[in-house]
């Protein structure tokens, strides 16, 4: 029995480790200031990106605003994957209040370009291995669903701002499609499974 109990302890203890538990619970540490910071970048993106396609469609550009509407999707579910990994790690977020500014559709998306190409060199990479230095797997996955993205969303917005200034916007997909697991953002027919999460298909949000 005494061996029977040994096995199982130590069976336990590789599952807190795999799920990222032990030093992650205490709420100093620096994945959870992180989670915290990507939780408030991310609801603000959201909500920012949704106010961003309100005022492309004002001017007229509704391809531009499909793409801000998709976008805004897509970091909502990185949100809410790293509030569950937060809630995981038996911590709580206080209330996020979105705070932007809404410009011109051209400004607004030199905006975006702005803060993915910050998530892309900088705060992903930075947060992706200091959980890795704590042991903290479950938010690397968050983090990292969110750096693969970010990094489509950069490419997106780059080739919309260069659109727009050649007047060739109408140019630009009619089709979005969101992966509902990790954020994953195609801008035509997503594959039968998502390149980052190997999600189906069907499980994914179209935007049109």
């Amino acid at each position: 029995m005494k061996t029977k109990t040994f096995f199982t302890s130590i069976l336990a203890v590789i599952l807190m480790m795999s799920f990222g538990y032990g030093k992650a619970k205490n709420s100093n540490t620096t994945t959870i200031q992180n989670i915290k910071a990507a939780i408030t970048g991310e609801t603000t993106a959201s909500a920012k990106y949704a106010a961003y396609a309100k005022q492309a469609k004002k001017e007229g550009l509704t391809k531009i605003a499909l793409l801000f509407e998709a976008a805004s999707k897509s970091e909502n579910i990185h949100a809410n994957n790293h509030r569950a990994v937060l809630e995981q790690l038996g911590e709580k977020m206080d209330k996020v209040t979105p705070k932007y500014e809404v410009r011109s559709t051209k400004e607004n998306i030199e905006d975006a370009i702005k803060g993915e190409s910050y998530e892309v060199a900088t705060m992903y990479p930075e947060f992706i291995k200091a959980a890795s230095d704590e042991g903290v797997n479950i938010a690397m996955i968050s983090f990292n669903y969110a750096f693969q993205t970010e990094k489509k969303h950069k490419a997106m917005y780059e080739n919309a701002l260069e659109k727009l200034n050649a007047g060739k916007q109408n140019e630009m997909s009619s089709l979005y499609m969101v992966c509902t697991t990790c954020g994953n953002t195609y801008d035509s027919q997503a594959p039968k499974r998502c390149g980052i999460s190997m999600t189906p298909r069907e499980r994914f949000l179209t935007i049109k």
